[in-house]
């Protein structure tokens, strides 16, 4: 048997070097040539150590980028550094791109050797970590965190607009209710008219805070039958005076093309889509809004992930501007996240974000796409609703009740309280009021007996309505209550309901609605006492 050779000291050390994890690799000084590499160097580089590279061409060949992407710099590399520093670095900011398209994360520790002389560098060595993993925890840490921040943000911004949508809804309120009792007493078709017009601004601005209530997570989106071509009508009125004289303006409207969804929503998706457009032309140039019927088979839904099969209305905005850098089109509609960042026209970053959010609520889906030659199509996808006619919501002129009913109303708002109680009274009912729950629960004490309904208010001082109304029904189990509230339709609102409450109406409501729901609560609780 043939006895084994025996390994040199240099063997030795080859060997333990190609067991470490880590990569090793050491080079002459100063002109950079390889003198070893161990097996961990060519696993993390993708490719065996060359033989012919030296300082100054180690980028290119072996792949080394900066974490940005760019070929890392030859005077930056840790080669360079330690023969520089004349001691041992560091460098952490190294990626190398592999051959089969593979990404590792370096960490180098480059260590100068010296001779005996302890002045002359013969030789520098580097040890490289792949710490890929520790970069991709930072990453998850970080886009937490900025997740996170971006929560706190929108809650902030949230109850700002929850907030604002609540207080003008009760300005609304008492702009409407002054209008109803005007148009009672007013002969004049001109001021008829003037106080109908008044009306429709009031619809136009409630819709507006309705949107805001569900921006602010504070109420839902209201659902009917809406025309998406009236809806392109009425923004393309406002984009036409808004524009530069020198864009033109086109529009290709097919048909009605109505969906089920909040008119007032789809409003801020076109107008946040034309104004997108108007930033991009900037100057001469061309915007179009095309509204088409389109139809969804099977294989696309099943491609793009979030459409339903089916028929569609295409909301189509196209402009001839400056187009979306394809590295930034998946991020458009991330919140906060704007191009605009100077001049008149800078973004908050949250328009695009909202298009995003509203499409999705109404079962649809955005997508951005380059134009021809240049600009961006923004294309939305609806669900179109199904056959049938719209439901007409015509408005009753206001007149005298037939059933004159007893209430009490509780309003903490002044002018609505005010405006409230002369808009009923001149209905011919009669009207207690209390300005929070706890001069509610004293007032239904005394009168509860002839008291046919109470109208709450759900936002109030002392006692808010959830309180205000298991007070009231200790007092007397079969109370009928009206809650109102600046929020819209929300979690709040539908808990006091599932305890009991009869009807809820939002502000600004119409004194004919409110007065329509009195009579019919009065006279299911006189038919209940045989009265």
């Amino acid at each position: 048997m043939t006895e084994p050779r025996r390994l040199s000291d240099i063997e030795i050390i080859q060997r333990a070097a190609d067991e470490l994890p880590d990569g090793v690799w050491i080079a002459r000084a100063p002109g950079g040539e390889l003198v070893y590499a161990n097996r961990a160097f060519g696993e993390i580089m993708g490719i065996e150590a060359l033989g012919g590279v030296a300082r100054g061409e180690y980028a290119a060949p072996y792949g080394i980028h900066t974490r940005t992407g760019e070929l890392y710099p030859e005077r930056s590399m840790p080669f360079v550094r330690a023969l520089e520093a004349r001691a041992p670095v560091v460098v952490d900011d190294i990626v190398i791109h592999r051959p089969d398209g593979g990404r590792v994360y370096i960490r180098a520790h480059a260590k100068p050797v010296f001779l005996d002389d302890g002045e002359t560098i013969s030789h520098v060595v580097i040890a490289f970590f792949d710490i890929s993993r520790e970069v991709e925890l930072e990453r998850r840490r970080a886009d937490a965190e900025a997740r996170f921040a971006r929560a706190q943000r929108m809650e902030s911004i949230g109850n700002l607009a929850g907030g604002i949508a609540h207080d003008f809804n009760n300005l609304l309120a008492v702009l409407r209710l002054v209008a109803g009792t005007l148009r009672r007493d007013e002969d004049d078709a001109d001021r008829l008219d003037d106080l109908r017009r008044i009306d429709e601004v009031v619809d136009s601005a409630s819709g507006l805070t309705r949107s805001l209530l569900s921006f602010a997570g504070r109420g839902a989106a209201r659902k009917e039958r809406t025309s998406v071509t009236a809806v392109a009508q009425r923004v393309l009125d406002l984009v036409e005076r808004a524009v530069d004289r020198r864009i033109s303006v086109r529009q290709e409207l097919e048909g009605t093309c109505e969906v089920i969804g909040d008119p007032s929503q789809l409003d801020q998706v076109l107008m946040n889509l034309a104004v997108n457009a108007r930033d991009a032309v900037a100057g001469t140039g061309t915007i179009e809004i095309r509204i088409h019927r389109s139809e969804i088979d099977e294989a696309t839904a099943a491609r793009s992930g979030k459409l339903r099969a089916g028929p569609h209305v295409v909301i189509e905005v196209r402009d001839d501007g400056s187009g979306i850098d394809p590295a930034i089109r998946d991020r458009v509609f991330e919140p906060y996240f704007t191009t605009k960042t100077a001049g008149p026209t800078r973004g908050t970053g949250l328009g695009l974000s909202t298009v995003f959010g509203i499409v999705e609520a109404h079962d649809g889906a955005i997508e951005l796409l380059p134009n021809t030659p240049r600009g961006t199509i923004a294309r939305v996808w609806l669900p179109a609703a199904a056959a049938g006619r719209p439901t007409p919501t015509a408005t009753r002129a206001v007149s005298a009740s037939t059933d004159a009913v007893t209430l009490l109303l509780v309003e903490d708002e002044p002018l609505v309280q005010r405006f409230a109680v002369r808009a009923l009274r001149a209905l011919g009912h009669q009207v207690l009021v209390a300005s929070d729950g706890v001069e509610a629960i004293a007032a239904f004490e005394r009168e509860h007996t002839s008291i046919d309904v109470v109208v709450l208010d759900m936002i109030m001082p002392r006692m808010g309505g959830h309180a205000t109304f298991r007070a009231l029904r200790a007092i007397d189990p079969d109370v009928q209550v009206v809650l109102t509230t600046g929020y819209a339709h929300n979690d709040e609102s539908d808990a006091i309901l599932e305890l009991g409450v009869k009807e809820l109406v939002e502000k600004p409501y119409r004194i004919e609605v409110l007065d329509e729901v009195l009579q019919r609560l009065t006279r299911a609780r006189r038919a209940s006492r045989g009265r």
